[in-house]
């Protein structure tokens, strides 16, 4: 039986780039499943505090559920080995904040 799960549609948009220039214009649409409503891990982020800017908490926690679905689905993958014994107490830790 296969989990359910959010579906989710995420635009990424360069508006321009380091040295001024706004073209070529580039963007990148993305569709992915999380199990989790990253709407409301965003808002419990901002709430925590952790940063002084609210969008830093929302890069955060969109950047920190992209990449935690990603390493559970292949959590066997050698790449995550290290992070497979260290991740899970930076979880507990950030949701103890």
């Amino acid at each position: 039986m296969e989990k359910k799960s959010n579906k989710y549609y995420l635009t990424l948009s360069l508006k321009e780039y380091a040295n001024g220039e706004t073209e070529p214009a580039k963007e990148l649409g993305l569709q992915f499943d999380n199990h989790d409503e990253i709407f409301g891990i965003i808002e419990r982020i901002k709430d925590k505090n952790i940063f002084e800017d609210p969008n830093e908490a929302a890069q955060f926690a969109i950047g920190l559920k992209l990449f935690s679905e990603i390493k559970l689905k292949h959590r066997k993958n050698p790449l995550f080995d290290e992070l497979n014994e260290v991740f899970p107490l930076f979880m507990k830790k950030l949701k103890s904040l």
